[in-house]
């Protein structure tokens, strides 16, 4: 397993505080509406309103100042990659479908990293950036990224004993970094890995536990929509994971509301696939976790 439980050790001491000890508490109102005891942690409570900025700080930090990081992003990764080089005088070059949004290509700009725009394919692009210039290429499969995104077990764990954590899948950072660390402290305890229905490549490269193509026929969940996961993180996955589970766009609009009416939140779809899980899925034992990884964005 390439996810080491000590650099989780270390990334819960030095990621920047402003991204650790996020809130979790369980707030009646929510629970009662779901009929469980569900503890949720909040990661939007920061200045990227992301948990990716944990995973992001702890792999940067390690880079050598003055050098370089490349990698494709839809946004969220990027502005945590952007926050932390700036932070630890590391340059950002960021490559970006034509099409994203011009809000998000200003907040990457205002980061610091160096945009560009790519017709095509920005992953390629990315990749031949960096092989050109000698650049550090970032890449999803990244072991860094799960293991400052375990830090979150480590907090979640010290809230008591917890029966089931459920999960959003997309880039699989959080699950297996989170996974890892609670396989070892909380062996018990089990991993549920949430999917969208119309985004379901992730599940069933888990159940056939081999990368599985599939292309996704529409969800609101476009941070969850992947095509064809590595094959890295499907080995992590088979490892870690004990179930995935797909939800509905028609139950991730309800909890987005519901976080909306209960815990204040204004959260993106994908933060709202672990609650949906709860709602859909009933999962086994008593009190269960998820994380709602991230804020609504305008």
């Amino acid at each position: 397993m390439d996810i080491d439980i000590a650099n989780i050790e270390d990334a819960a001491r030095t990621i920047d505080p402003v991204f650790l000890n996020s809130p979790q508490f369980s707030n009646e109102r929510l629970s009662s509406a779901l009929g469980r005891d569900v503890l949720v942690k909040v990661e939007t409570l920061n200045p990227l309103g992301s948990f990716k900025g944990r995973g992001a700080d702890f792999l940067v930090r390690s880079l050598p100042t003055g050098s370089v990081v490349v990698c494709a992003t839809s946004g969220s990764l990027g502005m945590a990659v952007a926050h932390a080089g700036r932070r630890y005088g590391v340059g950002v070059v960021l490559y970006v479908a034509a099409a994203i949004p011009s809000s998000t290509l200003v907040a990457l700009q205002q980061l610091g990293a160096d945009v560009r725009t790519e017709q095509s394919d920005p992953a390629a692009a990315a990749r031949a950036h960096a092989t050109r210039h000698a650049g550090h290429l970032l890449i999803d499969a990244h072991p860094a990224l799960a293991e400052g995104a375990g830090t979150i077990a480590v907090e979640l764990l010290r809230s008591g004993p917890i029966d089931a954590v459920l999960l959003p899948v997309g880039g699989a950072s959080l699950i297996t970094g989170a996974a890892r660390w609670i396989k070892h402290r909380s062996p018990a305890t089990r991993i549920i890995g949430v999917c969208p229905a119309g985004a379901p490549a992730m599940a069933e490269s888990w159940r056939a536990g081999h990368p599985v193509m599939v292309e996704p026929t529409g969800t609101i969940a476009d941070g969850l929509a992947m095509k064809e996961p590595m094959p890295q993180i499907v080995a992590r996955m088979c490892a870690l994971i004990d179930d995935m589970v797909l939800v509905t766009d028609v139950a991730m609009t309800s909890v987005m509301r519901l976080a909306a009416s209960t815990l204040g939140l204004l959260i993106d779809p994908s933060a709202a696939a672990g609650l949906a899980a709860v709602l859909e899925h009933d999962p086994p034992g008593g009190r269960v976790a998820t994380v709602i990884t991230g804020a609504a964005r305008t």
